[in-house]
């Protein structure tokens, strides 16, 4: 059987779920909420198709790394192999809900701005991570939440990123 890779756009529908496992292992899931639409050349206007819900899973760095930077709400691109997960509920009743298990996840740039931080592993995560070490969670570096961000650009004008930001 072949895989069947997408490309899913829409908006974060819930907290994300970040888990760190004893082996070190890092897994974040999401819920994504995508609503194709379409132009309604009869009434004039665009509408809105059927909202398609699916559970984003991302494994490793960048489940550190979702979880460090996706919220609920906002709207987000993932590419990923798609799947459909089916189980049998309480009530004997088969159920089942599509899922992609993310290659990259990013935010829609066409919604909004967004800045990139290159995530820094200090010397003890590196060796605790290299242990097995549970409780080598990724954290945020001080620079990474301290620095002043600048109000974002105005259309046509380009953007500023503080110096901090610009070396890492």
């Amino acid at each position: 059987m072949k895989d069947a890779y997408t490309t899913m756009v829409g908006f974060v529908g819930n907290d994300v779920d970040f888990y760190q496992g004893e082996s070190g292992n890092a897994r974040a899931t999401f819920r994504l909420a995508s609503t194709p639409r379409f132009f309604d050349s009869a009434q004039g206007e665009w509408r809105d198709r059927d909202t398609v819900w699916l559970t984003v899973k991302v494994w490793r760095g960048l489940a550190a790394n979702v979880a460090s930077s996706v919220r609920k709400g906002e709207p987000v691109i993932v590419y990923g192999r798609l799947s459909t997960y089916s189980w049998r509920d309480d009530r004997n009743e088969e159920r089942s809900r599509l899922e992609i298990d993310a290659i990259s996840v990013g935010h829609d740039l066409s919604l909004g701005t967004s800045a990139f931080l290159r995530r820094q592993k200090t010397a003890s995560q590196t060796e605790q991570q290299r242990r097995g070490d549970a409780s080598a969670r990724p954290q945020q570096d001080a620079a990474d939440v301290t620095g002043s961000w600048p109000q974002p650009a105005v259309v046509g004008q380009r953007a500023s990123v503080p110096e901090e930001a610009a070396t890492t």
